[in-house]
């Protein structure tokens, strides 16, 4: 097959800091159009690359050498375009969350089976190796039974020298608290290494640390998963200090540590401790990887998307849901 032509639209901070670099690093791509309503930011792209810059992903499609689109848009947005590039026949990796909500991601749902087969979303991370050893330390009994996991997951910091991102935040808030975009990957990854989705959502919490913001900003569950195993989970935006981003996994026989940003892994035992680190950062590492086997669906070498439709709106059900139980603990 020859080298697959894709679109990226969105260029936004994930669009042009991971997605616009993934795709300019891969030599099995031709990056074929970028796609932005912002003339500010199609500048921004074009001191990259000198693809075609659009205003609309309509000029895109009427491309038919165009073979897939990769859609790093807002959520908000996100449902409609992947209606709309799948009903074309092209592939389409789409970021998550797929949408702030179950019922905005109900068409999605009810596309047909030879659409839904080309759709590859954006759970990145899951594809991180540091998952893999984490998930076999898990399996093979190294950390033991009765398992407690802390994930404290806190990211865009108020930063005083940054207002453009505050407001861009802020107004993310508008269409719900942190689990809701951040949940999609946090609870894609304890599926996977539990075995699959809770059983039970045992209670949630929110907090706001500021009255004028439209969604409580600090937000959290109590869940549990197959096997017994017990989630606390955090989630956290938009204060000027943050608690460290990680995740820790205890049982009765060893204690194992993720740093939520290098995923850099710690297991300690009684045998002493193990560490774990990769080469290159993450957001590099993750982006590449996601990208190949997007072009693995392309040309037919990977049957089904890894993750699927199905994986993305089972994320996106238990962030709404402890959304929802959050909001309910501050009426």
């Amino acid at each position: 097959m020859n080298v697959p032509a894709i679109a990226l639209a969105g260029l936004g901070e994930i669009g042009l800091g991971a997605h616009l670099p993934a795709l300019l690093r891969n030599p099995g791509v031709r990056l074929a159009a970028v796609v932005d309503p912002d003339p500010a930011r199609r500048a921004l792209a074009a001191e990259h690359t000198s693809a075609p810059a659009f205003d609309s992903i309509g000029e895109v499609l009427a491309d038919p050498a165009i073979d897939a689109v990769v859609l790093a848009t807002p959520p908000w947005v996100t449902p409609n375009l992947v209606g709309r590039v799948a009903a074309t026949g092209r592939f389409v990796l789409a970021e998550k969350p797929l949408a702030v909500s179950s019922s905005a991601a109900a068409p999605l749902a009810k596309l047909p089976a030879g659409q839904r087969k080309r759709v590859q979303v954006g759970l990145t991370y899951r594809h991180d190796p540091a998952l893999e050893v984490l998930r076999d330390w898990i399996v093979s009994g190294r950390l033991g039974d009765g398992l407690l996991v802390r994930a404290h997951i806190y990211d865009e910091r108020r930063a005083p020298d940054a207002p453009e991102h505050e407001r861009r935040i802020e107004a993310t808030l508008a269409h719900g608290m942190p689990v809701v975009h951040e949940g999609a990957h946090v609870f894609d990854w304890f599926a996977t290494l539990f075995g699959g989705p809770p059983e039970r959502l045992e209670d949630s919490w929110a907090v706001a640390t500021r009255p004028d913001l439209p969604s409580a900003n600090l937000c959290g569950a109590r869940l549990t998963y197959p096997g017994g195993v017990t989630v606390l989970a955090e989630f956290g935006w938009l204060t000027d200090a943050l608690p460290r981003c990680e995740i820790s996994v205890v049982g009765d026989r060893g204690h194992a540590e993720l740093d939520g940003f290098t995923f850099d892994l710690r297991l300690t035992t009684a045998a002493g401790v193990e560490r774990v680190a990769f080469d290159e950062d993450r957001t590099t590492r993750c982006f590449d990887l996601q990208l190949t086997r997007f072009t693995e669906l392309i040309s037919g070498a990977r049957a089904v998307p890894s993750p699927g439709l199905a994986d993305g709106l089972a994320a996106l059900e238990i962030s709404e849901r402890v959304a929802v139980l959050a909001a309910w603990s501050l009426a």
